[in-house]
Parts: C-alpha cells; sequence; structure tokens
C-alpha cells in the first residue's frame, strides 16, 4: 500500500510540473492570438458588361493582405466572401472564401490572383486544379493577366 502512496504521489508531481509553461512559449502563444493592425485600406470596383465587382483590401502590419469581396455577375447569385493573401512582386494572391446569395449555406473557397499595374488591379486568368476538396492554380502554368474581363480601379471606400 505505501508503494501504491508514493506511485500515486509521483504521478500527481509530474501533472503539476507538466502545467507550467514556459515564459517564451506562452508569448509566442499570445502573439498568435492578437489580431493584424490594419495599415491601409484601399477599395476598388471593376465593371465588364452587367457584372460589378467590389474590393476593399486592408494591408496588415505583417505585409498580408485582408477584405472583403463582392461578385454581382449577370444572371448568377451573388458571391459574398472575404480574401486573405499576400503579395509577391507587384502580384496578389489570395484565397477567396465566399458564399453564393442563393445558399448560404455552402461555403466556397478559391485562389485568386490580381496584378497590380498603373494604379489597377487586374484580375488573372489561370488553370486550376482541385484535389482532396481544396482548389488551387497548377503550378508551373501561367496565370494570364492580359486576355480578361476585370480590372479594377480605385474607388473611395463606403462609409460604414
Amino acid at each position: 500500500m505505501r508503494i501504491l502512496s508514493w506511485i500515486c504521489f509521483l504521478f500527481v508531481c509530474i501533472g503539476f510540473g507538466s502545467c507550467k509553461q514556459d515564459p517564451e512559449k506562452k508569448a509566442e502563444k499570445e502573439a498568435k492570438l492578437k489580431p493584424d493592425v490594419v495599415v491601409s485600406t484601399a477599395c476598388y470596383m471593376a465593371l465588364y458588361e452587367n457584372d460589378t465587382i467590389n474590393l476593399k483590401i486592408n494591408t496588415l502590419e505583417s505585409g498580408e493582405v485582408s477584405g472583403d469581396m463582392v461578385m454581382k455577375i449577370d444572371k448568377m447569385p451573388n458571391k459574398i466572401g472575404e480574401i486573405f493573401g499576400d503579395f509577391h512582386g507587384d502580384t496578389l494572391l489570395v484565397s477567396y472564401t465566399f458564399i453564393d446569395a442563393g445558399n448560404d449555406k455552402v461555403t466556397y473557397k478559391n485562389p485568386l490572383a490580381f496584378l497590380k499595374k498603373e494604379g489597377q488591379l487586374i484580375l488573372g486568368n489561370g488553370k486550376m486544379e482541385t484535389t482532396m476538396g481544396a482548389t488551387y492554380f497548377v503550378k508551373g502554368e501561367p496565370i494570364d493577366f492580359e486576355n480578361v474581363k476585370y480590372k479594377f480601379s480605385t474607388v473611395d471606400c463606403p462609409e460604414k
């Protein structure tokens, strides 16, 4: 019985010892939970025939971007969602997570590429593949920024 008591005491000590956190790890964890600070915000609009796309881009302190995008494509339900990504030179690569306004129970996620050129953002066309439910641009295949429908011009951000 005495040995059993010591074994239980040993397990309790080990349990308390494992609860102690390293201060550096704790600081790292808190930094990850802190929201990134928005450094600047820019709004854009693209018009093509009867289509309108509104885009709001927040540049974060970390260099990444986040924002909102609403696609109003003629004779299709509106796509409403968020973007998140970063710049690679003059190319903005983002993930667009959105819902169709006609069916808000299903969330979609697609990659998008924008080229920043002469004060505009140009939405590129590229070959995409889907593997295990994730859609991505095919590696090694170029993204076309010449034969495109949507060229975004800077607009004033709407007040909320």
